[in-house]
């Protein structure tokens, strides 16, 4: 069986379950006794291995199958939940973690088989009694078989009493009746059979289904008991019946059986006669309905606790569709290739005068188009937003995992992590946020002793706070620990020889701060796994402005420190300001964007002999773009000048331009690594009238 085709979705939902089962854990160690975290726990341990075990991934199977049992075990109230069985499972969860990326990768889980691990969790069910490996073993489970074999009993005899020795051990009901006496009627063959599995199969469910997939064009399944459900949720021993008609000879049907693993026999007999009206009526009034309503409540025993929970949460699946981003791209980019051409268009009208086209009529078009381009785009945008959750919901593991390794009591708190980020822009930003965390827990809380004597709680706390913010997403990572050492900072820089002494002597405590971001500089003392080798706070700086974001650090010493990264919603289609520096045109985003200003050439002032002007109690300092882009020719002679007031955070900065164009929805196309050019300049569009404009990044600049 080739199950190639299923890697990717196999990749999707194992990440999916291991997310699930983490994040359970981490509740399961405070609240040991929450039954709905083990019940979804159990299921989801249950549905890696079943997963794996029909890719054929033995290892990865046999750690979930161990894993699965502890959780049989735990739902039973045979064992609790304890710290060190905690570590375990998140041993488990590594260990599952490396399967899955190891197939990622080569199509191969890799060859370890995890022997430790696997020891360890035996020894939780060995503490039961006896070393119980397999689950089949449980006093709870041995008690359901006794019931079940009691339930068995009373369904037999009715079986029997309504049609003979042929449909033992099954009760049907009015139209599976119906369906059986049809194929009598028309010379259909009707076999009750009774299919047995191994009892050393650890995936009886994937077994019986891939039974029923492949019996399928063979025969028409009327009946199967227990229910299909029950045999996919594994609610049976090692034998079903299925009640099936066929117009293909016995012995096709019985190999098609036999030819899946681990099927250990299939017992058939046929029902030759009419199931008889009198005997219906009688006996599925006497006998079935009380049966039914006996067996209701046995149920959910029988059933994994809060399955019947899980069902109306399982309804909305249906209305997703996983795509390949690839395809959400050539889908992005079709859609900017539409808003250039209706750009174009939108040229053309408005050049009339010039001989172009220009009526009522087409300039309707014209606005019908553009509204249908920006609800196009603004579509397409949605269905490529992803809730930061997706990247964010591996910290908390995280965090305890730097609280043990530290020896520091802390609390991670997240908030908003339903914000929503394009998928390319989540892609990149999991490792700047995992390097803020692990600075502010290794960095930033203080040591116990040290909180203590400083009156704060114990337990530290580092909150992650994601929201929207106009254009942009902002995402903080806040902690109540030391605040930065601006004086240590330049100390180490010195000694590093980043910096001279007096340069330290002169820096503000922004600039201090802002050492922090220079490649390979760490402030620890030695190097350990957490940190000390200097990669981390470089990294989120490099990263977050390869995305057109900026990062920023507000500390007060002693009090804690705040990290905010902010990013832009979308790096494909933005609201753009087109400028005239001469005969070249520019577009700034608007994003970045304060207010436009006409300030006459007398209010320019200057300090430290640098242009500044003084607007609503700002010092703002003046860029010309003219100068720094190398614009040919001179600036027209006038009294005023024309001034956009960009913002970076909490930095102005006011940017000279020749004359304002306008607004306009621009496509940022990128400039490739052809062109080395200059860092303010962030990407490049296609015009109207075909021409190319340079985009210029407002936040470099300033």
């Amino acid at each position: 069986m080739d199950v190639s085709q299923y890697l990717e979705i196999f990749i999707d939902e194992s990440n999916e379950h291991l997310q699930s089962i983490s994040d359970g854990v981490m509740v399961l160690e405070k609240e040991p006794d929450n039954q709905d975290t083990i019940n979804e726990i159990f299921r989801a341990a249950h549905s890696l291995k079943g997963m794996a075990g029909t890719m054929g991934y033995k290892r990865m199977q046999n750690l979930t199958h161990d894993m699965e049992n502890v959780f049989s075990e735990v739902r039973n109230g045979n064992i609790n939940v304890t710290s060190e069985m905690c570590d375990v499972l998140f041993q488990c969860m590594d260990a599952l973690e490396t399967y899955v990326s190891n197939i990622q990768a080569n199509q191969d889980e890799g060859t370890d088989d995890n022997e430790d691990i696997i020891k360890a969790l035996n020894a939780f069910i060995a503490g039961v009694g006896g070393d119980k490996k397999d689950k089949k073993d449980t006093p709870k489970e041995e008690a359901a078989k006794e019931e079940a074999a009691k339930e068995e009993a009373p369904k037999e005899e009715a079986g029997k009493a309504a049609a003979g020795d042929a449909l033992e051990g099954l009760t049907l009901a009015d139209f599976e009746k119906a369906a059986v006496n049809e194929a009598i009627e028309k010379n259909i063959s009707v076999y009750n059979i009774k299919v047995s599995v191994e009892e050393s199969c650890v995936l009886k469910a994937a077994r019986a289904f891939l039974v029923f997939k492949n019996l399928e064009g063979h025969c028409e399944v009327i009946k199967s008991d227990p229910t299909t459900q029950d045999i996919e949720d594994e609610r049976f021993d090692f034998d079903f019946r299925i009640l099936i008609t066929t117009e293909e000879p016995l012995d096709t049907i019985i190999n098609i059986i036999k030819s899946v693993s681990e099927i250990k026999d299939a017992e058939s007999k046929q029902v030759t006669e009419k199931i008889g009206e009198e005997a219906e009526k009688e006996e599925v009034k006497q006998e079935t309905k009380p049966a039914k309503q006996e067996t209701k409540p046995a149920k959910p025993a029988a059933k994994p606790a809060g399955k019947e929970a899980a069902k109306p949460a399982a309804k909305p699946v249906s209305h997703t569709v996983r795509v390949d981003i690839e395809k959400l791209d050539v889908l992005m980019n079709l859609v900017s290739e539409l808003i250039i051409a209706k750009n174009g268009l939108v040229s053309a009208s408005n050049d009339g005068e010039n001989g172009g086209i220009k009526s009522a009529n087409f300039t309707e078009q014209i606005e019908y188009l553009e509204r249908v381009t920006t609800n196009l785009h603004e579509s397409v945008m949605k269905v490529r937003m992803m809730p930061i959750e997706s990247v964010i919901s591996k910290f908390p593991r995280m965090v305890r995992d730097l609280s043990k390794k530290l020896d520091k009591k802390m609390e991670l708190y997240i908030t908003g992590e339903d914000t929503e980020l394009d998928r390319t822009v989540i892609d990149e930003i999991g490792d700047p946020i995992m390097h803020m965390i692990r600075n502010s827990a290794d960095h930033g809380l203080e040591p116990t002793e040290v909180r203590i004597e400083r009156g704060k709680p114990e337990a530290g706390t580092i909150e992650l706070n994601a929201f929207q913010e106009g254009n942009n997403v902002v995402i903080e990572v806040k902690d109540d620990g030391n605040g930065v050492d601006t004086e240590r900072v330049k100390a180490k820089a010195v000694e590093k020889g980043a910096i001279t002494q007096e340069q330290a002597d002169s820096m503000t405590e922004k600039e201090a701060i802002d050492l922090l971001f220079r490649p390979s500089f760490s402030t620890a003392e030695k190097i350990t796994d957490v940190s000390g080798r200097g990669v981390g706070l470089d990294v989120v700086k490099s990263k977050i402005e390869a995305l057109g974001g900026d990062v920023e650090v507000k500390s007060v010493f002693g009090q804690g420190s705040t990290f905010s990264i902010r990013l832009p919603l979308t790096l494909a289609i933005i609201q753009a300001l087109m400028v005239k520096l001469g005969d070249e045109k520019y577009a700034i985003s608007l994003g970045s964007i304060e207010t436009i200003e006409d300030i006459a050439i007398s209010e320019i002032k200057y300090v430290h002999a640098k242009e500044v002007i003084h607007l609503r109690g700002s010092v703002i300092p003046l860029i010309r773009l003219r100068e720094i882009l190398d614009v040919p020719g001179e600036p027209e002679e006038s009294d005023t000048i024309v001034v956009v007031i960009v913002r970076k955070g909490d930095k102005l900065a006011g940017l000279v331009v020749d004359s304002l164009i306008g607004q306009m929805e621009i496509v940022i196309k990128s400039l490739g690594k052809y062109i080395s050019i200059n860092k303010m300049i962030s990407g490049a569009t296609i015009l109207g009238d075909g021409s190319v404009a340079l985009i210029i990044d407002a936040n470099t600049l300033v």
